[in-house]
Parts: structure tokens; sequence; C-alpha cells
């Protein structure tokens, strides 16, 4: 029974009271917080985890996510007045970053507390991820309308006027939130927030006063579309800011439909422009005498209303005290503006690992070409791009497969082109959902697919589909191409690559858009794939799709990054059911552990749970079914949360010089190019290019090839940070022998954890002086880092009724538990096979063998006895107990034993009093006493190699 938790001290609960009285909060929603409060704020406040953070930071962090878990989970079940994240917040005084920065690792801390009192799902009906996502898609539409509205509209007022321009940037940023008022579902992405914002701006532009404007029509380079008539404003604007002419139109229609509808007025032709332009004249919306009346009308409705769900909407222009800054937003895809490495670095074959242990060349070097200008993109600029390529690329291929597709699909073995159509529409409705909500019976939240728009949804399908089409053609050519493919048949007829194809297709238009309704991995969990599935498709994607922009390709070399080091590692990955034919020693853990995939849902399974009518469904296996060409181990994704939005991570600029001759670090990988159809069919069978390898090993020897120079990259880069280059390829031999012989360190883990262990422990055995604490402080600069990862590491265990059950620890308790009992082996061989320069030779002072009791001085009272076997346990030997962390060994935690050099010859210097001690011999053995004495003249005291290591205590958790 876990111990009682202490009480709250009393300043902390007054201070918590005062913040829920000074919120108005209700006395239900009051009383279920401060319980929240009274049961974790020991796991909340005890250890220090908040880095470099105040007591002050880390208690209003404390207390502004426990009045949002208890205001979420239970607050609208209480009754009383409600508090919003809005309010809280600024009752905190915290920004959004802030806060968002924090959840994840406070909710780690009282997880267990969270699902006892709110059941399993708390993480999902928090919305955090997408709450995160919504505010950086506001916080990135308010930056780019307030820099366009600067670029079109003057700052300066004329002398004696009673309207300044400033009210006119907030009428127009009151007229956006209305239309998202009335259309919410016309705003879940950035690309749709652009196009209204960029309608807001026609609206003033034909409303405001021309003597506000910053140019004027004749040669203005804002308005560079002319027609016979004069100057085109719709196509100048679309042209400006790389939106839609046809999208935009519709998006006028219906802002000039809110208008009429809110301020009762009719709209008239714009003089001076073609009626068929869309663009309306509203008589009294701005004029001088009714303009603070409607933008007090329309302040009402948004301080009334404006809050969507838990934001504050029209905070974003007029306080940017609590929004994000530019540098931290991210508009829900990827942190494109940080983004420098090519994708290729991980995704080409051509690029070895042992390229990326080498330094690499500075980008402005010589060797470089000199300087090397890099564009900034902003979140907005690269959703617009695109767009623009998905809109002027994608959309105007033909809604069917090509004639030249179609004649591949006609030439298998029997014409696969109606499964191929009718597998499309199935799978992409399951991931853009066209009915109504109505239809579902449930409500519409950020978490629900259900939210889309209809006609958005029918427009994303239809690009997904012809994206989709259009890569399945090129794969086709290419694997025709392949000696060893003359029958296109096992892979076109294979369910799993056409879904992964289709899924990768959904994600490009999503990530496109920047939606935060559906974010990665929901495309799994609709199409019924894991994690492992997808990472075998993205590669192919990237090299077949050759107009594929430049920022969709980093979107998907940082989704590949995620799956590749913990989604795919996860329980009821597809990874393992390969795994245990791959590598059968394996199958006892994979077992043991439950870590086998389920099967994947069928499409008639996905027809029936989307409600699709669909006539004469392709001939598809149902969940049982007999042995086919993919069923073992089809895969179900398992049900996991939101937790990875689109920016977690950003890649890391890898310039390496020109490959040199070198010998090839990846496991088991063949010069071969294994064809598709190997990579996707099931583990079981015999890979069709030849040999008595089966198809999981060539997956397995794919995936394992991505994971080394996944890994090779982060080594390098945090070994240059460390200042330790010259140890780069030591630690990733270390990572490449563990993952090749102790695969079973991965599982349930983040790669991430094993290469900070390897880290730390060579550099004990090369007796460098590096602490964990410099490691983790390093390790949190770079961009991936989450601290979960060194904070929360999966360890499994059994209970005394057998059970197995798991817990999770910091990455200190791991290494001293499960790592180096594993590794110990191949850290030792490092010393052993000579790859340590300048290695302290082994001490020749004998072992003494162990003896009865005896008197081993005559001056002095000591005697020497054997070790009993009890006493033994309690101790280990030099050699064992040197590799373990001694994170905080010497006079200070989290310090290298050589820092406190000064420390310790101060005390071995000390002339004061010594205090009379007797020490007690009994437990310490004759090997031991041997180990502990120096060879003379200062020689090594070590009686095995692998006593590089020094014993480590710990005495506090690390920080975060």
């Amino acid at each position: 029974m876990a111990a009682q938790a202490p009480p709250t001290p009393p300043s902390v609960k007054a201070r918590f009271a005062d913040l829920c009285k000074e919120l108005g909060v209700g006395e239900g929603l009051a009383d279920e917080a401060a319980a929240l409060l009274e049961e974790g704020h020991g796991a909340l406040l005890a250890s220090p985890s908040f880095g470099r953070r105040s007591a002050e930071d880390a208690h209003r962090l404390c207390f502004a996510f426990l009045l949002y878990c208890a205001a979420k989970l239970k607050g609208r079940n209480e009754g009383g007045p409600g508090v919003r994240l809005c309010e809280i917040l600024k009752g905190c005084k915290l920004k959004y970053d802030d806060f968002f920065k924090e959840t994840q690792q406070l909710g780690l801390k009282i997880e267990k507390i969270l699902e006892s009192r709110y059941g399993q799902d708390w993480e999902g009906r928090l919305e955090l991820k997408q709450l995160e996502s919504l505010v950086n898609l506001l916080a990135d539409a308010s930056r780019f309308y307030c820099k366009a509205y600067n670029e079109l509209f003057s700052g300066a007022s004329e002398p004696g006027s009673t309207t300044k321009t400033p009210e006119y940037i907030l009428f127009g940023w009151h007229l956006f939130l209305m239309l998202r008022l009335r259309s919410p579902e016309l705003f879940t992405d950035l690309v749709s927030c652009i196009h209204g914002l960029v309608a807001v701006l026609a609206i003033l532009l034909i409303h405001v006063p021309a003597k506000f404007r910053s140019f004027t029509i004749e040669g203005s380079s804002h308005l560079i579309k002319q027609t016979e008539k004069g100057v085109d404003l719709i196509a100048s604007l679309c042209h400006n800011y790389h939106t839609s002419e046809e999208r935009l139109k519709e998006m006028m229609g219906k802002s000039h439909k809110a208008i009429e509808d809110f301020f009762g007025t009719k709209g008239l032709c714009a003089t001076a422009c073609k009626t068929e332009n869309g663009l309306m004249y509203f008589n009294g919306l701005i004029e001088e005498d009714c303009f603070l009346s409607n933008l007090g009308k329309l302040e009402k409705l948004c301080s009334s209303n404006s809050c969507e769900g838990e934001l504050d909407l029209k905070l974003f222009l007029t306080n940017n005290d609590y929004i994000p800054c530019a540098q931290n937003s991210s508009g829900g895809s990827t942190k494109l503006e940080c983004s420098k490495r090519a994708f290729e670095t991980l995704a080409s074959p051509t690029k070895t690992i042992k390229n990326m242990l080498t330094v690499p060349s500075s980008p402005s070097s010589p060797a470089n070409g000199g300087s090397v200008k890099i564009v900034q993109m902003t979140p907005v600029t690269s959703a617009m791009t695109t767009a623009k390529w998905l809109r002027e690329v994608i959309s105007s291929l033909p809604e069917k497969p090509s004639p030249k597709l179609q004649q591949l699909l006609s030439s298998c073995d029997r014409d696969l082109t109606n499964d191929v159509t009718k597998r499309v529409n199935i799978v992409l409705e399951a991931i853009f959902p066209t009915k109504s909500s109505a239809d579902w019976g449930g409500s519409i939240g950020l978490n629900c697919a259900n939210a889309f728009d209809i006609p958005w949804a029918e427009a994303r399908k239809m690009e997904a589909s012809k994206l989709y089409y259009r890569v399945l053609e090129a794969i086709c050519r290419a694997e025709l191409q392949n000696s060893s493919v003359n029958n296109l048949t096992p892979l076109l007829s294979n369910e799993r690559f056409h879904r992964c194809l289709i899924a990768c297709s959904a994600e490009l238009v999503l990530a496109t858009h920047k939606t935060v309704i559906m974010m990665f991995p929901a495309v799994l969990e609709s199409t019924g794939l894991t994690a492992f599935d997808l990472s075998k498709i993205i590669e192919n994607f990237v090299r077949h799709e050759e107009t594929l922009p430049r920022e969709l390709k980093r979107h998907l070399n940082s989704l590949e990054e995620q799956l590749l080091e913990s989604m795919a590692w996860e329980k009821g990955s597809s990874l393992y059911n390969s795994l245990i034919v791959a590598r059968p020693s394996l199958a006892s853990e994979i077992n043991r552990l439950g870590l086998l995939a389920e099967p994947m849902p069928s499409l008639d399974h996905l027809v029936a749970r989307q409600n699709i009518h669909v006539e004469g469904l392709p001939a598809t296996p149902s969940k049982k079914r007999a042995a086919g060409p993919d069923d073992d181990a089809d895969p179900r994704s398992p049900k996991r949360m939101c937790n990875e939005s689109r920016n977690t991570v950003a890649e890391r600029n890898l310039q390496t010089p020109p490959p040199k001759q070198s010998h090839t670090v990846s496991i088991g990988l063949k010069a071969k190019c294994h064809p598709l159809q190997s990579t996707f069919a099931s583990p079981t069978v015999s890979n069709p290019v030849g040999g008595n390898e089966k198809c999981a090993d060539v997956t397995v020897q794919i995936f394992f090839s991505k994971i080394l120079k996944l890994a090779a990259i982060r080594i390098r880069n945090l070994c240059e940070r460390l200042q330790c280059v010259e140890q780069t390829e030591r630690v990733y031999n270390v990572f490449k022998q563990i993952l090749d012989q102790q695969t079973i360190l991965f599982f349930n883990r983040h790669i991430d954890q094993l290469i900070l262990c390897c880290l730390y422990g060579v550099a004990k055995v090369c007796q460098l002086e590096l602490s964990f604490r410099e490691i983790l402080n390093n390790y949190k600069r770079e961009p991936q880092c989450k601290p979960e990862v060194f904070l929360s590491i999966y360890i499994g265990s059994r209970n005394r009724n057998g059970v197995l059950g798991s817990r999770h620890v910091d990455i200190i308790t791991f290494y001293n538990e499960v790592f180096v009992p594993a590794a110990k082996p191949f850290l030792v061989s490092l010393i052993a096979s000579g790859q340590i320069s300048g290695s302290p030779k082994s001490s020749p002072f004998p072992n003494l063998p162990d003896m009865s009791p005896k008197k081993v001085s005559s001056s002095h009272n000591v005697y020497v006895s054997p070790l009993r076997q009890t006493k033994m346990d309690l101790l280990l030997s030099p050699s064992s107990r040197s590799f373990y962390a001694c994170i905080g060994e010497g006079t200070h935690a989290y310090q290298s034993p050589s820092k406190d050099l000064a420390a310790i010859n101060s005390r071995l210097n000390y002339n004061g009093r010594r205090v009379n001690t007797r020490i007690n011999f009994d437990i310490v053995s004759d090997s031991v006493v041997a180990g502990s004495l120096g060879q003379p003249n200062g020689g090594s005291t070590s009686l095995d190699p692998s006593s590089a290591f020094s014993p480590v205590s710990k005495k506090r958790k690390p920080d975060t």
C-alpha cells in the first residue's frame, strides 16, 4: 500500500484558496481542486524538476495545472461558476508557452492520481496538445494579420480625426472572430484562417477611407492584377498571399452573409467592380458616425462568446503578454523555421553511418562554397506555399487512376482497379468523415474529426486520393524496373501497402493545411495501422514524388523520426510480429510482455465503424481468416493519445563531407535494394528476391539500419555539445551492439534513453570528467528533447502474485538496474579490444586468497576473516561496481569526482582533532583489500580493465 502523502503546507493551501477566490471559482470546483492539490502536491513540488524556474514559478505552474485538470475533468459536473484556461493563466500570470511546456511533465508526476480520480482517458479529455496547436495557430494567424494590415494601411491618422487607424485593425480582427463563431468548422486549419483573414482585409480595403491606406491605386505593388475596368482586388490579394481565388471568393460570400445577418444591412455591389467578382459595399459599416457603435457590438459578441473552448480569442491581437512568441510558435505541423537538416540525410540509402559520425564542416566554410543564406519561413508562408503546390500540382490531376495506372492494375493476375478505387473511398472516409456530427450523436470538440466541414472534408479527400494515385503509379513504374520483380500482383494486392500509402497521402494533406482537429497519429488510428507500418513507406513516398515541397519532406522526416525513436517500439506495434520471426530468441520476452500487434481491421470493419455505404467492397480478409500473403501479424494500432504534435521533432543541420572509404556499420544490410513486396509481405513468407531468409529478416534489417542512422546523427550532435567528439564512434559502437544483441532494451522505450546511457557508460570507461548531469543538461538543448525521456522510463516487473506489471523510473535508476547488467560486456570490450588509448595498466598486485580469521599485525589489534556469503551480497566487486551511475559521487550530487579533488585533498590534509573510531574489517574480503591497494609510485589501482568505472550513489533526481 502506498504511503499516505504528507499534508499540504498551510501557506500553499492558503495561496491556492486565494487564487480560486480571485478567479470566482465555484465551491464544488474549488473543493475538487483543493483535494487534488492535497493528494498530488508532494509529487509536484518535492523534486526540483522545473529547471531554473523559481519556487514561485513552480507553484504557479502547479496551481494552474491542477485547477485546469479539476475544471476540465470534473468541474463541468460540479455546478457553480466554472473557469477557463485563459482565465486560469491570467490569474496565475503565466504565458501559454510556459504552461504547455510543463504540462506533460506535471501529468507524468501525478499520472496515477489522475487515473484513479478521473479514469484512464484523463489525458485525452484534457485536450492539451490540441489546445497548444490551436494557440499556435491563432498566434500565427494574428501575426500574419497584423503584418498584412500594417502593409496595407497607414498607422497615422489625419489631424483632428476622431477615428484612429488602430481601431480599424481591431474591427477586422473582431470581424474574423465573428466568422469563426458563426462557422467554426470552416476555420479548423491555418490555411482556412488565412483565407478568412485575407477576406477581411479585402472588406477593409473597400470600406476604410482611402486616406488611411498606405498606397495609391495607381502603380501600387499591392494591386498588380489589372482588368479592363481597373484593378482586380481579389486576384491581387491572392497573388500576394498565395491564396486560392476560388476559395477566397467563397470566403467573401460567407463574410458578406455574416455581415448582413449581424448588422442587419444589405450589401451593394462595390463601385467600379464587376458584380461577378463578389465585392460588396455595406453602407453604414465603418462610417464615422456608426463605426464605434458597430465595433462595440462586435466586442460585446466576442466578450461573451469568443472563448473557443478554453481560449479568449480577442487576446491574441490585443494582449501579447500571454500568446506564444514568434520563434516558439509552430502553426501545428513542424518548426520549419528551425528545420535545417535535409530529409535525405536520414532517408537516403547512399548516406552511410560513417559519414554521419564524421564532424560536419561549417555551412559557411570554403569547402561548402562560402556563406549559405538560409531563408526563414514562417508557419504561414510554409502553409500557403505547400497549399499552393497541392492546389496547382495535385488538384489538377484526374480524379480516377490514370490510363497507365489502370493498365498496370489490370495487368495483374486479376483486374485490381475496382478494388483500389473502392479502398481509397473507404479509407479516406475513415480519415475525413463527411457525415454531420448529428449522424454520429456525438459532440464536436478539439479531438473530434466529426468537426470537419463537409465541403472541406470532401476537398481534402479528393486531394489525398489524387496524390495517392500519383505516387502509386510512380512506385509501380519503379518496381517494374527492379530486375527481381516481374509481377506486381503481390504488391498491388497487399492491403497493408495500400493503406500505408493512403495514410501517408492523407497525412501530407493534413500537414499542408495545418489542421488542429486531427493531429498525428490520428491518421494511424483511423486506418488501423501501426507506426511501424507507416515507417516502411515514407522513404519510398519521398523518392517517388519528385515535386514534393521541401517543407513537406521535412514534415515526413519529422514523422519518421518519431516513428523510429519510440512509436514503433510501443506495445501493439507490428514490429514485434516481425521480430518474433526474424529473432526467435526474442519471442519469449515479446510474448511475456504482450507486445504483439492486434490484427489489422478489415475494410468491412472500417465500413461498419464509419457507417459507410459502399457497393461491391473489395475482397479483404476479416479479423478471422485463413492465411494469406498479408495475414500474419496484421496489426492494429493501439489506442493512444495524440500526444505528439507535428512540431515535436525539429530537424538538424547535418552537412557531411564527401563519403570516405570506410567500413559500413549497419546491421546485416545488403547491397541490393529489396522490392517493396518483400517489405510489406507477411513476416513468415520467404523473401521473393531469393535466399533462405524470411521477409521479416528484410524488414527488420531495413528498420534497424534506419535506427542506426538516426542514432548516429544524435550521438554525433550530443558528443559535439559535450566536446568529446573523439568518443563518438565508441558510443555508436556500443549502441549498435546493444541494438543487435540486446534488442530487449529497446522494448517500450525511447532510443534516446539508450543513447544517453551508452554515452555515460563510455565516459566511465574512458575516465572522462563527465557527469550524468552534464549529459542531461546538454541533451535538453537538443530539439527532440522531452522531459519524459529521462524522467519516465519503462521497467517491467512482477508483483508477489506473479502478475506482470510495470513501473517508470528516472534514467539513473534505469541505468543502474537495467542498462549496466545488459551492456556491461560491450563496455568492457572497449578496453579489452584496445580502443581506449592510454588506458592504465592493471595492477600486478596478486590476489590474496580468503583465509581464516587471523591477526595480521603484532602491534595493532587488526584481524581479517573470510567474507561470508550473506555479507558478500552487500558488496560488489570493484569491477562490477565501477559500471554503475555515480551521479553525485564525491562531495556534491551530479558532479564528476575529479571536480571534487580540492575538497578531497583538504579533507585528507585536515589537521584537526581526529575522531577515535574503530574500523570493522569483518565485512571486507582480502580481494577487496588487495584491489584497493595501488601500484607503487602512483601506479594503477585496477585489477580489472573495467575498474575504470566508479560506483555511484544517487542523491537526487535529475533536473528537467
